[in-house]
């Protein structure tokens, strides 16, 4: 059992950076993916970054590559997205995922099995 809970979330002017951080309760094994996913009202949710813990592989949206980045830490207890060059179409409800299972790309929400609360970023001027 896995319990994620995001954090960071924040209102920015474009071309701003934040960080967003997911802590993590529970096993995290080496078979494990995690990732970052966004969504915006009446829109379904999208990948925007994961990694494997196993071999530290990352994977991005189109949309986000060279702006974001995707990271763990040491202790595999928090997933952290760090976000810069923000632009408006960037503002999303931003969660967290986890997944006992390896990923080779991007994954897909029906990919993960446990899911944070989300957190709000908004990008505007």
């Amino acid at each position: 059992q896995v319990q994620l809970v995001e954090s960071g979330g924040d209102s920015v002017q474009p071309g701003g950076s934040l960080r967003l951080s997911c802590a993590v309760s529970g096993d995290i094994p080496t078979r494990t993916c995690m990732g970052w996913f966004r969504q915006t009202p009446g829109k379904e949710r999208e990948g925007v970054a994961s990694l494997y813990i196993g071999g530290g592989n990352t994977y991005y949206a189109d949309s986000v590559k060279g702006r974001f980045t995707i990271s763990v830490s040491n202790a595999k207890k928090t997933l952290y997205l760090r976000m810069n060059n923000l632009k408006p179409e960037d503002t999303a409800l931003y969660y967290c995922a986890a997944s006992y299972t390896f990923c080779s790309g991007l994954s897909r929400v029906s990919d993960f099995t446990y899911w944070g609360q989300g957190t709000q970023v908004t990008v505007s001027s």
